[in-house]
């Protein structure tokens, strides 16, 4: 991509010089020249008529009076020569040699007036031309392939990461962070890739779902059956049914171990374990498990979660991931800890804060206090790193916020309301399980 931009680009520079710079090149020689020859034929016309007012007027003339007419002042220098009627010469200007160029103009006298110029000088004033388009090529050559390069970056470098995230979509990252990129036609894919990962997200965890709860519906009365003609082998009289029985069970357990076969296959087929999770229930599980010890140090856990949010993520790596958070502002933080959510950047984020207000985080240990054995207590310096890797699983990521006090900030993916089951699903019958009123 970058290379066949910078390739176009020089391509266009190079017919646009082709077709301009060539023949603005040789028509401003041409022009110079013509400029040139009409201002020696000016000129010398200019002495014939002071030559002939002088004879007019019966004054003498001399090689003086020809100075005026020799250049100056930006003109070409030339040599004035004049022949009078009587064969006198007059002449003024440097000696010219070489190849010359000459005007002569005849006045109403007779005199004949000449006027001498080099060919050289004449041509590199034209010459003078073609190196001033030639620079402006070179220039326009340089911004040319300036401005490709800037455009092939632009062009290249959101497509990298368009590509990038198209990867991670495909292996399993839910929810690819793309930023606008200028580019119109590449933020709509870019959109529409978004728009893709949030059906798909939704797909899975609906998929996900359905298979929990068919695993569950499922195993409950094959457990039942199983149990059941577990008895009737037990007690049974006759050695016939104890055999229909035996085999009856065995194909239970056969069928157990497929569907769990099944199941299994299913998840690994859909990339990943995240689902759609009621984020207030698994905070709140952690601040009943963690506020008895709080309240034996003598700490408050305080919990600012909207209720109705909702999160893409594997419900027990969620878990674990705050657990490892409010454990640390346990060892490690002071005052009142605090888990609190709020919308991320860019739409369809949910950030989770966990915050207290202790000392926070030293300057040297924070660029590193992700990483494995990197504590500043007793601990093994292997939980934040953990979290971190459980974050990226669920295609979230787990930042050090702030540093002092210390805020922790895990970034989710939110379940789209588009994709919602209470806002999808249409609203029909209402079925009572006590009888058979129906409401509409």
């Amino acid at each position: 991509m970058r290379r066949r931009v910078l390739q176009a680009t020089v391509a266009a520079v190079v017919v646009a010089v082709v077709l301009l710079g060539f023949p603005l090149a040789f028509l401003g020689a041409q022009l110079v020249r013509q400029n040139e020859m009409r201002g020696l034929e000016a000129r010398a016309t200019s002495a014939a008529r002071a030559v002939d007012f002088r004879i007019d007027q019966g004054a003498e003339l001399t090689d003086r009076m020809l100075e005026p007419y020799a250049g100056g002042d930006g003109d070409l220098t030339a040599t004035v020569l004049v022949r009078t009627p009587d064969d006198r010469v007059f002449r003024t200007g440097p000696a010219l040699t070489g190849r010359l160029i000459d005007v002569q103009v005849t006045t109403a006298n007779g005199a004949n007036v000449q006027l001498y110029v080099s060919w050289w000088d004449v041509f590199w004033r034209s010459a003078q031309v073609i190196l001033l388009v030639a620079a402006a090529a070179v220039v326009a050559f340089a911004a040319g392939i300036a401005m490709a390069i800037w455009q092939a970056n632009r062009l290249a470098a959101p497509l990298v990461y368009l590509a990038a995230s198209a990867e991670q979509l495909g292996s399993g990252q839910v929810r690819p962070h793309l930023g606008p990129s200028g580019v119109e036609e590449i933020d709509l894919v870019a959109a529409e890739l978004a728009r893709s990962a949030d059906r798909m997200a939704g797909r899975l965890a609906a998929e996900r779902q359905f298979a929990s709860d068919a695993s569950h519906q499922l195993r409950t009365p094959l457990t039942a059956l199983s149990m059941r003609l577990e008895e009737i082998k037990a007690t049974a009289g006759e050695q016939s049914v104890r055999d229909e029985a035996r085999i009856s069970l065995e194909q239970v357990e056969r069928l157990v171990t497929v569907v769990d076969d099944l199941l299994s296959a299913s998840r690994r087929a859909n990339g990943g374990t995240t689902e759609a999770v009621l984020l207030a229930d698994v905070v709140h599980q952690q601040q009943e498990e963690w506020a008895p010890t709080y309240a034996a140090a003598g700490r408050r856990l305080v919990i600012e979660v909207d209720p109705g949010t909702q999160v893409l993520a594997t419900p027990g790596a969620l878990a674990q991931v705050l657990a490892t958070l409010i454990e640390n502002s346990l060892k490690h933080g002071a005052g009142v800890t605090t888990v609190r959510t709020r919308t991320g950047i860019p739409a369809g984020t949910v950030v989770i804060e966990v915050a207290d207000e202790g000392a926070g985080v030293p300057d040297d240990l924070a660029p590193r206090i992700f990483d494995r054995e990197v504590t500043s207590g007793s601990g093994t310096g292997l939980g934040l790193s953990l979290a971190r890797d459980l974050a990226s699983a669920d295609g979230g990521r787990l930042e050090l916020a702030q540093r002092r006090p210390a805020v922790f900030a895990l970034f989710l993916s939110s379940v789209p309301d588009s994709l919602r089951p209470d806002v999808v699903l249409p609203r029909g019958a209402a079925v009572s399980s006590r009888g058979g009123r129906r409401d509409r």
